[in-house]
């Protein structure tokens, strides 16, 4: 198996017209991992982040690592004591590549968004709603977490109301497990009823992706 890097990742929020915008970057087409894609601001956790005998997976090099990050690709000065910690992602263990993500929230900082040109080549403010429809009509692709964190976005109208809920709740850490199937892949993750045996028809509880063909389907009733 390969081991999962430390990183961190930032969803920016700012008010929109009756519901809020996140901004999202559009990745190098060049870039081996999820290249051309759009995805929030982020990257590895770095040494630099890293205080003496502090674990580089803890929350504390992921916010420094959040805050760098943004900053380098964005422009964006994110104060690392904003951060609102949403989620923790892992990369499915058979991936020729991973990472072990912290994804903190925060309200965008006011300045003109610029994308830093190696990395993202481009970036853009959108509603959830907007940008999971764009990903339907095959304008933009989204990674799985990138996918599930804007579909769980969608519901809030303010970026008070989206901050307050998101930090009440306890951090989900969720490691994917997709199963192949005719058409596509299932991503199952924690909770769902057929995450231990990777049997979809089992039933009970579900929390899980479908990618079969545009639109995807996230399927959530815990």
């Amino acid at each position: 198996m390969i081991p999962a890097h430390p990183s961190a990742t930032t969803v920016l929020l700012r008010p929109g017209f009756g519901e809020i915008e996140v901004l999202l970057l559009e990745r190098s087409a060049g870039i081996e991992f999820h290249g051309g894609d759009w995805v929030f601001p982020g990257g590895r956790v770095d040494d630099e982040d890293v205080r003496p005998s502090e674990d580089p997976f803890a929350e504390a090099p992921a916010r420094r690592a959040a805050v760098r990050e943004t900053l380098e690709e964005t422009g964006l000065r994110v104060a690392e004591e904003e951060l609102v910690p949403i989620a923790h992602w892992t990369t499915p263990v058979d991936f020729p590549k991973r990472f072990s993500t912290f994804f903190f929230a925060a309200r965008a900082p006011a300045g003109l968004a610029m994308a830093d040109g190696v990395e993202a080549v481009s970036l853009r403010y959108f509603s959830p709603r907007a940008a999971l429809e764009a990903h339907a009509r095959g304008e933009i692709g989204l990674p799985p977490p990138t996918y599930v964190t804007l579909a769980e976005l969608r519901s809030f109208r303010t970026v008070d109301e989206a901050l307050e809920m998101l930090s009440s709740r306890a951090i989900p850490f969720i490691l994917p497990r997709p199963v192949r199937v005719d058409g596509g892949t299932v991503s199952l993750y924690p909770g769902d009823a057929a995450y231990e045996t990777l049997e979809l028809e089992r039933p009970g509880p579900r929390f899980r992706l479908v990618m079969c063909g545009r639109p995807y389907e996230l399927v959530r009733d815990l």
